[in-house]
């Protein structure tokens, strides 16, 4: 299955020294997936974790490293169906951004896994046809 990587697994992979064993078993999955090209990218994310870093060489760096991971292209459709996602949390007293919606949307209309820690995911899991990625 192709993955959507979620910002989370991006920012403790990419930016963070990782130095918990938690942290290390997901940096190694991420890579793993990388290595299997299974891995998908959207412009949000990507914002997302460019987003915040002040060091112009720090930022350029993780700028080329994001490079190797073309975005998928999102549609009107992506758009409707997180609006219809949050609209259906909300109801159930679910909160989440628009980004975690579009997500959700992108991996439900494209059959992609979610790799995520962000615990919100697994709330919208219980509401959404959402498949989430846990890590070994």
């Amino acid at each position: 299955m192709r993955v959507l990587v979620d910002t989370c697994i991006w920012s403790l992979a990419l930016r963070r020294k990782t130095s918990k064993e938690q942290n290390i078993e997901i940096t190694n999955q991420l890579r793993e997936f990388v290595n299997e090209y299974r891995v998908e990218m959207i412009g949000p994310i990507r914002q997302e974790v460019l987003s915040g870093i002040t060091n112009i060489e720090q930022f350029n760096k993780l700028k080329t490293h994001l490079t190797a991971f073309e975005d998928l292209p999102l549609k009107v459709h992506d758009f409707e169906i997180a609006a219809e996602f949050f609209n259906k949390c909300r109801k159930k007293g679910i909160q989440g951004s628009n980004t975690d919606f579009l997500i959700c949307s992108v991996a439900s209309n494209n059959d992609l896994g979610i790799f995520t820690t962000d615990k919100d995911f697994s709330l919208f899991a219980k509401v959404l046809p959402i498949k989430l990625i846990n890590h070994h």
